[in-house]
């Protein structure tokens, strides 16, 4: 590896000190003693420096920092160089990850190895950054294509590796999953049932959920606990229930589910309540139906889905149809690899292209695995950003109680911390692959690639080893990837969810979002 480069005023005030004590660690300690000074010292151009000073700078600043202030006062983005190191400390590893996996699959799901990439059969290459797929994984894609893999690429342009490429409007990218789902449910549950065993043993899907009298019917409220024997309630006593509806409002949709009582209160299952949501129709059910995939006034059919995405039904049907008969004759060897998507919903759409994975038995296909950490986007604002000025309130659905009125993200985000949800306090050291701003503005040493940075990013190899002659072997870090057990669910029962009309799949439409939308901060209970 090439030479760093430092901030000029800080490698001489470094060498002025260590050259006195002989010990990087304490030399560090003492230059940072009067924060102040120090910090009204830096801001010069940088330098070249050799690997093996810059190495042991870093280690001096994230020794002390750790041994004095706590290990979780270094941080590292999740991407950048020296996260291995800091994690294996127990330091903040920030994570970009959406956090709809571990709320749809589980906090410890692995997904698919690299060496499992060619024995897969079918692959949803969706969201941006997957025009080209990531350098990494293109030669696993390349020989599974040899083994008869078919590739489809779902995004804002077409890419070269894939047999076929539906191009959708930036934003859109949920309703065209929701479409698929409305075929999934339509044609591998109701007309006839290949997934329904792998429903009732690994999902939530006959799990019993209370009925909430609201304005002359009923809305979801939480799960009762139990599960019933089977996947539905149809065929005795039904109800009206009042579903959230955003691409035309927000508005409510009118469906109906079975029932039965329980202590006297109406139950009907998330099964029956997810083909309300998707608009699959049963004869003899209340409230307002799609005629057929051909309906583009309600939702979620492929029609209808084809005004917002661009796609066309047909395409739609296609791929929701190969994915189904694909997972149904592989046992599931299906898998949609997740790239950003551009929306400010991109949470809810991850969830409604999750769905299909469960509803198809693929539930190790999402090709990302849990990340534990911190996410970045709520540590920046609680550490790095003053009060915002979002009304969090304003994306509730048309029947929510209130929860977040005149609220901001940032005090919604405080709530959260002070309830429990794990948050690392400001850093002193942090290490980041890219320039990302807004910053946390009290850090002693900032290890990045821009001007800006104090130091650039040194060779972790080297910065392990000086951390470990400087302090000792540290710990190993808890082993992760492991899949917890328990059941994927479709239904995210969060007092939250429920607020924001999420806690089952739907569609947002792209618009004007906030920073932190509160259902970004629920975690798997």
């Amino acid at each position: 590896m090439g030479g760093s480069q430092v901030n000029q005023a800080l490698i001489r005030l470094y060498f002025e000190v260590r050259d006195g004590l002989r010990d990087p660690v304490a030399a560090w300690a003492k230059l940072t003693g009067n924060a102040d000074s120090y910090r009204r010292a830096r801001g010069e151009r940088r330098v070249p420096l050799d690997d093996g000073t810059a190495a042991e700078l870093a280690a001096a600043a994230i020794v002390h920092t750790a041994a004095e202030h706590g290990a979780d006062r270094v941080a590292a983005l999740a991407t950048a160089p020296l996260a291995r190191v800091v994690g294996g400390l127990g330091g903040a590893v920030l994570t970009e990850h959406p956090c709809a996996p571990e709320q749809v699959l589980g906090p410890c799901f692995a997904g698919p190895k690299a060496d499992d990439w060619a024995r897969q059969a079918y692959v949803l290459l969706w969201g941006e950054n997957n025009r080209m797929v990531r350098t990494a994984d293109t030669p696993s894609v390349i020989a599974g294509r040899y083994k008869g893999q078919k590739v489809v690429a779902i995004g804002t342009h077409p890419t070269r590796l894939s047999d076929e490429t539906l191009v959708v409007r930036p934003g859109t990218d949920g309703a065209l999953a929701m479409a698929m789902g409305h075929v999934l449910l339509k044609e591998f549950f109701l007309d006839r049932s290949p997934f329904a065993g792998h429903a009732m043993e690994h999902t939530d899907l006959p799990f019993l959920v209370r009925l909430r009298e609201r304005e002359g019917a009923y809305v979801p409220g939480g799960l009762t606990g139990e599960a019933c024997d089977r996947l539905s309630l149809y065929g005795g006593e039904s109800v009206e229930v009042l579903l959230p509806r955003f691409d035309d409002g927000p508005r409510v949709l009118r469906r109906g589910v079975p029932v039965r009582l329980d202590g006297g209160e109406p139950v009907t299952t998330v099964f029956d309540l997810l083909l309300a949501v998707y608009g699959v129709s049963r004869p003899g059910l209340p409230g307002s139906w799609p005629d057929g995939y051909e309906d583009r006034r309600e939702p979620y059919t492929p029609a209808w889905q084809e005004a917002y995405t661009g796609v066309a039904a047909s395409r739609a049907l296609k791929t929701a149809r190969e994915l189904g008969v694909t997972a149904e004759k592989t046992g599931g060897r299906c898998v949609i690899v997740p790239g950003r998507l551009e929306t400010p919903h991109a949470d809810t759409a991850y969830r409604a292209m999750l769905a299909l994975l469960v509803l198809t038995g693929c539930g190790n296909g999402w090709a990302q695995a849990s990340a534990p950490g911190i996410p970045l986007v709520p540590y920046l604002c609680l550490h790095a950003c003053g009060e915002d000025r979002a009304d969090v309130g304003a994306l509730s659905w048309a029947l929510a109680e209130g929860l977040f009125e005149r609220r901001t993200s940032r005090s919604v985000l405080l709530e959260a911390v002070e309830s429990g949800w794990p948050m690392a306090p400001p850093p002193l050291v942090l290490a980041l692959p890219r320039p990302i701003y807004p910053l946390p503005p009290e850090v002693d040493l900032l290890i990045g690639p821009d001007e800006h940075c104090d130091l650039s990013p040194p060779d972790p190899e080297l910065v392990a080893g000086a951390v470990t002659r400087l302090s000792g072997p540290a710990a190993p870090a808890e082993p992760g990837g492991t899949r917890e057990s328990g059941r994927m669910r479709l239904l995210v029962d969060h007092a939250w969810m429920h607020e924001y009309g999420e806690a089952l799949p739907t569609y947002r439409p792209p618009g004007q979002g906030i920073p932190l939308k509160p259902t970004q901060l629920v975690r798997p209970g």
